[in-house]
């Protein structure tokens, strides 16, 4: 039996956390790291001792040393995911050999990390710098808010190949601003995960020229399991690419997206002790409705995010990307856009739009968004659109669909 797990907030001092992180081959353990707002949230399940109760027939060395980080916000439940050092090690040498075949040699690139540690897109460039020998730069996350100031201090040199992991909310936010356009062009190659990557989005980062690597993973595969390389994303290639070396994908029958992988996680910890990750032969189950092309992998939703409307099912992301689009087109600026099931007695559910406007936005513009979604199935059009002027995914690129359903329900219904 082994010390106690040990658990750092992501918000403390870089240098001693990234000390933490890199000293866990050596030290061995259990490394559980988390946001201030979750400390007390991660302490409720961390047992006094490990391996954790539950996890009876798993040799120590598959639990030790290993992390634990949270998963699951864009489900609306929060879960904390136990994964093994050597799983990620797996996984930062596939995304290394990736890489190779495009060219690029890790040894010689700059990895710049916006995202904090408690994120595994956080985690991974810090593992990864420290197996490739490249340099890694963490960026304070507000830095990124300004980008006069971040061109002016965290350009990268031109003489290696400088890449970035993004969630879709930041590249939006940088393409918007000139100084923040010049800052991503200085890329070889910007990842972009964490959330679906807007059709409008993806056009204008094509547009500019640059070079983008949508790619698909979660806390559970140990970051990404998919990308696409940045020359097939300028050609106008959808999706998320193929899979990377250490990764199979296939379809169950009703279309989810399963996976087998080496950098899986182990489990799970809940209050009651440790969950193993639900297998079935080797394969995970991710939850995700997908579709698996020639040039790769097509996310198209979560499974259990999908409702049945009028006796067809809807996948709300889908909806919300064209939605996006239409608006984009008709030159209406949305600053965030969420979908959200509610109860209807004739359809069994039906979608209510929470909406934050640009400031320049015409006083029409609810009218105008209703009007462009006439052209969709009646049961993908929301029943209701909501002016949300708070409305923001959290820091990862995700929604944190409790606090908006909660938003919801204390809104007055409309008269009859």
């Amino acid at each position: 039996m082994t010390c106690a797990p040990r658990l750092l907030r992501s918000d403390g001092d870089p240098a001693a956390l990234a000390a933490a992180v890199l000293a866990l081959p050596q030290r061995g353990g259990v490394l559980a790291l988390a946001a201030q707002q979750e400390e007390a949230l991660l302490r409720q399940v961390l047992p006094p001792a490990w391996p954790p109760a539950g996890a009876a027939g798993m040799s120590p060395a598959a639990l030790d040393p290993a992390f634990v980080l949270g998963t699951g916000g864009s489900s609306g439940r929060r879960r904390w995911c136990v994964q093994p050092l050597a799983h990620l090690q797996a996984s930062v040498e596939a995304c290394g050999q990736w890489l190779q075949g495009l060219g690029l040699d890790p040894a010689r690139c700059q990895l710049f990390n916006p995202l904090p540690l408690h994120h595994i897109s956080g985690l991974m460039p810090l593992l990864r710098s420290a197996s490739w020998g490249a340099e890694q730069r963490a960026l304070p996350p507000n830095l990124l808010r300004e980008p006069a100031r971040l061109r002016a201090e965290a350009t990268p040199a031109t003489d290696r190949p400088a890449l970035l992991s993004l969630v879709p909310t930041q590249l939006q936010r940088l393409l918007a601003d000139p100084d923040g356009r010049r800052w991503l062009e200085a890329f070889a190659l910007i990842w972009v995960g964490g959330a679906a990557l807007p059709q409008a989005l993806a056009d204008a980062c094509r547009q500019q020229g640059l070079r983008l690597a949508p790619c698909y993973g979660s806390t559970e595969t140990g970051a990404m399991v998919a990308a696409l390389a940045p020359e097939d994303f300028l050609a106008g290639v959808p999706g998320c690419g193929l899979p990377l070396p250490h990764v199979r994908l296939r379809l169950s029958d009703d279309g989810a997206l399963e996976i087998q992988a080496l950098s899986l996680a182990a489990g799970f910890l809940a209050p009651g002790g440790y969950e193993p990750l639900p297998l079935n032969g080797g394969w995970w189950r991710s939850g995700d409705a997908a579709r698996l092309m020639p040039e790769g992998l097509q996310w198209c939703g979560r499974l259990d995010g999908a409702i049945s409307s009028g006796g067809e099912t809807v996948f709300p992301e889908q909806v919300r990307e064209r939605l996006l689009a239409l608006a984009a087109a008709d030159g209406l600026a949305l600053e965030a856009l969420l979908l959200l099931p509610q109860a209807d007695a004739r359809w069994g559910e039906r979608l209510v739009a929470l909406v934050r406007l640009d400031p320049a936005a015409p006083t029409d513009a609810l009218a105008r968004l209703d009007a462009l979604a006439r052209v969709l199935p009646p049961s993908q059009r929301p029943q209701r659109w909501l002016l949300c002027p708070d409305l923001s995914p959290t820091a990862a690129g995700k929604w944190d669909q409790a606090q908006w359903h909660r938003w919801l329900a204390a809104q007055p219904l409309p008269s009859a």
